[in-house]
């Protein structure tokens, strides 16, 4: 069973979180504007302060980037004079949006998205804004072909970062605290957390709570994950990341980058039976489980700490769990 949603009356704002990236900056705004609802919608920028005097030139540059910004219903900046971190930046800036506004969409300064890709979010937090179960809407996918010959969304437990929105009355609950989470959690819960093995996303909590990283979405999958929440994502992608192409401090071009093929669809459908999908799920961990030969999953292991554990550090996208 599939469901169509109405016009959207009230746009979810988007907030975007931007650091010492002019050039990204710039593609993720232009990106945003050619949504036909960009004109509609309210954009609310968070730029992060910089670290040292060296990035000052790029930081000040990302500012000209989001004040000459053009074709949003407006554009809002908040600026920071000194470096508070990604994680800091992410919670601070979620958060007051969510108590203005009751709800937001989310993108960082490295997030090339589809002109369909503002229709999706609204429409799925207008679907199932009511629907306590449903926690978190993604806007990425990995390109699973399991998936890429369906038309929709699926639910699932798993939640990505990269292009996603929720509610204030879910936001809320959101909280960095590794050292709970380590009394919390059973052995079991962390297996289900790790997709039944196939990740090691418990590590991030672990890595969070040595003082080796500090990154924020492991802590919101964590949140959604403990009240037995899903995620919805689509089954193709609306979302492109661009930053692994070293622009992060602390880390190298990722030599398996290749465009993706987003998806244009402004009228997916969107699942009425809120349940885990198996079928997707299982998909989602043999992608993640992959392992052709020791030399390969060493090289992606690699790659997947640079993407996922850098965090503020590098402001490399935190997908933390993406």
């Amino acid at each position: 069973m599939i469901d169509t949603a109405p016009a959207i009356a009230d746009p979810a704002p988007v907030c975007l979180f931007a650091f010492n990236r002019p050039d990204h900056t710039t593609r993720t705004l232009q990106a945003l504007a050619a949504s036909p609802l960009a004109a509609q919608t309210y954009l609310i920028a968070y730029l992060d302060g910089p670290r040292c005097k060296e990035e000052g030139p790029l930081v000040a540059e990302t500012r000209k980037v989001i004040e000459a910004q053009t074709g949003f219903a407006s554009v809002t900046l908040h600026a920071r004079d000194a470096n508070a971190g990604l994680a800091r930046s992410i919670q601070d800036g979620v958060t007051a949006t969510m108590q203005a506004y009751g709800k937001a969409i989310v993108v960082e300064d490295d997030i090339v998205t589809s002109p369909a890709f503002l229709t999706y979010m609204n429409r799925a937090l207008d679907r199932y804004q009511d629907d306590p179960r449903v926690w978190h809407i993604a806007g990425f996918n990995e390109d699973l072909p399991a998936l890429l010959d369906r038309r929709g969304a699926i639910f699932w437990r798993f939640m990505n970062c990269w292009g996603w929105a929720s509610w204030a009355d879910r936001w809320q609950h959101f909280e960095r605290d590794p050292d709970k989470l380590v009394q919390q959690f059973s052995d079991n819960d962390i297996l289900r957390l790790n997709l039944n093995g196939a990740e090691d996303l418990w590590g991030q909590v672990l890595g969070n709570l040595r003082g080796d990283i500090r990154t924020w979405a492991i802590f919101w999958y964590a949140t959604i994950f403990k009240q037995d929440g899903l995620c919805l994502s689509p089954c193709r992608s609306f979302v492109e990341n661009i930053g692994l192409d070293g622009s992060g401090t602390h880390c190298g071009p990722i030599d398996e980058q290749r465009p993706k093929e987003l998806c244009q669809d402004f009228d997916l459908p969107l699942p009425n039976d809120v349940a885990e999908d198996i079928g997707a799920l299982e998909a989602l961990r043999a992608h993640f489980s992959y392992r052709p030969d020791r030399l390969t999953r060493l090289r992606r292991k690699f790659r997947r700490l640079k993407k996922r554990f850098w965090g503020d550090r590098g402001h490399l996208k935190p997908g933390d769990v993406a």
